[in-house]
């Protein structure tokens, strides 16, 4: 496919004229305010290293961009997203169309040439620039950040169903591929028999532990026969190169071991955790079908897919400068955009991405003056580095410490040391001083431990309060002095309410992620593997911010918390 790039051209008068009349004297669509107030949005030129030269020629991949963002926005199937362009009049208005539009698999290729080239953000980059240069959004300010968890567009599979599911996978494509091969090697009756239907469809386990281990064993078998076979010498090279077959490979290693008996034969075994080890969760694969997706937990949740991350410009209810603040109803000064998405797998921890978002914000010139997140993205050293690299201040709390005291509450907890960092010593509540100083290194973490003798701790009247410790004093785990007194300070403001009244700003990111997962799906991944996920993120937060835009730029209040009868009701008698 081809692409020749050239200028949107101008709305049909025709299609002006009868879009106007429909629109009548409210409000016009979302489409047709797009259009007017943005232009042509997205060129054709900022795609074109995603297409050839050479070859038949393709739709403007700038309005098929615009297509996809609308069609995120009212979270449309991409046949119902043709169909909006065929009929719909405020589509065609804001595509400047009279054709016909074109065939559903159009958006598919499109998504999957923008995915391949590394363009999955550029639409964002596009509205961000046209923004700034109206002056809706500028660098500095404050911008908050939260995450959320994400379906992988597959079903879930415990190990059972994954393996043998995997070997099902492996046979279609080699059918598919090479089926004179496949009826020359394989007894396709039997294997069909065992394999011909998907393992979820129509499909039981056994109700025995017995059988299921047995049926696993019997899978991992297969598995490691049709590997031979194709990786016999008389086989074709080129079986081996099939995507299905490489992750067949790959599950059959990360979930089966090949060992001898006692007489010297053969025996394929699953791999017990306990005994044998599996691999970590960032690289074990969870379903043959998306290769990027990883199992995730967090606290109670359990799921299988990835995570996105959402970072908007934010604005605290109130004047910071003592001005009346406007009514209920009124329209806020300038609209909360999006500025930034990041999408990972289900297992990279949110601290993980503070920096690589700092990053991208600055590849935007919108770094924040002040940026909101919760405590899973927090840690010391990210506090020190953001400031000195991006001059950015994070507000976020600090997780406390995983001692007894901080888990029951109670006790002396590490602040009610005192710590003389010159005379390297700890003083305790009782006034007994710490007999060991060392510097050391805890999971990679420059760290001080401190400890006190067991002839202060051991007749202390408060021992209970302190430590469980029977063969030495309390112990305590410090961080550097620099990252020990921002550790201090952090655990000291958050006892202000000041600081609580300010934190509480950050939770307007909550609804963000509620309107992301109501109005866009985002949930639940449309497409299969990390890139197309992130591609789908991204036009899904544009699409948030049209919406936003063209509720601000008709004059449509910021929608409030309904709380119901009952709940004052409850917050009443609380009072």
């Amino acid at each position: 496919m081809s692409l020749r790039p050239e200028e949107w051209p101008e709305v049909p008068e025709a299609t002006a004229r009868v879009a106007r009349a429909v629109a009548g004297r409210g409000a016009p669509p979302l489409t047709m305010r797009v259009r007017d107030e943005l232009g042509e949005l997205f060129a054709d030129a900022e795609f074109v290293e995603a297409f050839g030269r050479r070859g038949r020629r393709g739709w403007s991949p700038g309005r098929l961009a615009m297509v996809t963002v609308l069609q995120m926005a009212e979270n449309l199937s991409d046949r119902a997203a043709v169909q909006r362009v065929r009929f719909d009049l405020s589509w065609k208005y804001c595509l400047e169309l009279e054709d016909v539009g074109f065939d559903a698999s159009v958006l598919s290729e499109f998504r999957t040439r923008v995915a391949g080239h590394g363009l999955e953000e550029r639409v964002l980059d596009l509205l961000v620039a046209a923004l700034k240069e109206k002056g809706l959004v500028k660098a500095g300010g404050k911008q908050r950040t939260d995450s959320t968890h994400v379906l992988a567009a597959v079903r879930e599979l415990n190990r059972l169903e994954l393996a043998g599911e995997t070997v099902r996978a492996a046979l279609e494509a080699l059918s598919a591929a090479a089926p004179t091969w496949v009826a020359q090697v394989l007894e396709v009756g039997e294997w069909n028999r065992r394999y011909g239907r998907r393992i979820d469809a129509y499909w039981r386990p056994p109700g025995s532990q017995t059988q299921r281990d047995r049926l696993a064993v019997d899978y991992g078998r297969d598995a490691v026969a049709l590997l031979r076979a194709v990786y016999h010498p008389a086989s074709p090279v080129w079986l081996r190169e099939l995507p299905a077959i490489q992750t067949l490979r790959q599950i059959t290693v990360q979930n089966y071991l090949i060992t001898t008996d006692s007489n010297g034969a053969e025996v394929v075994k699953r791999r017990e955790a306990d005994k044998d080890g599996l691999p970590p969760g960032r690289i074990r694969l969870t379903s043959p079908y998306d290769l990027d997706a990883r199992y995730g937990t967090k606290e109670d949740l359990h799921w299988t897919g990835y995570k996105l991350h959402i970072s908007e410009v934010c604005r605290p209810p109130r004047p910071d400068d003592g001005a009346p603040r406007p009514g209920r109803r009124a329209r806020p000064a300038l609209p909360n955009v999006i500025t930034h998405v990041a999408t990972t797998d289900a297992t990279v921890p949110d601290v993980k991405l503070v920096e690589p978002i700092h990053q991208a914000l600055a590849g935007r010139d919108l770094l924040p003056a002040e940026h909101y997140l919760d405590s899973g993205y927090a840690s010391a050293e990210l506090i020190v580095g953001a400031r000195a690299t991006f001059g950015i201040t994070l507000v976020t709390p600090l997780l406390t410490g995983t001692s007894r005291q901080y888990r029951e509450n109670a006790g002396y907890q590490r602040e009610a040391f005192a710590i003389d960092w010159d005379a390297r010593q700890a003083t305790c509540p009782q006034g007994a001083t710490s007999r060991f100083w060392s510097p050391a290194k805890q999971k990679g973490r420059d760290v001080v431990v401190v400890r006190f003798d067991q002839a202060d701790c051991g007749p202390c009247p408060v021992r209970a309060a302190c430590t469980n410790a029977t063969r030495w004093g309390r112990q305590l785990t410090l961080r550097p002095r620099a990252l020990h007194e921002i550790i201090h300070a952090n655990h000291t403001a958050q006892q202000d309410q000041a600081w609580q009244a300010k934190y509480a700003l950050r939770a307007g990111v909550e609804g963000t992620i509620r309107q992301a997962i109501s109005v866009t799906g985002s949930r639940r991944a449309r497409y299969r593997g990390l890139a197309k996920t992130h591609l789908e993120h991204v036009y899904s937060a544009v699409a948030l911010n049209l919406i936003r835009l063209d509720a601000w730029w008709n004059d449509q209040p910021l929608d409030h918390t309904r709380t119901s009868h009952l709940a004052r009701l409850d917050l009443t008698l609380a009072v």
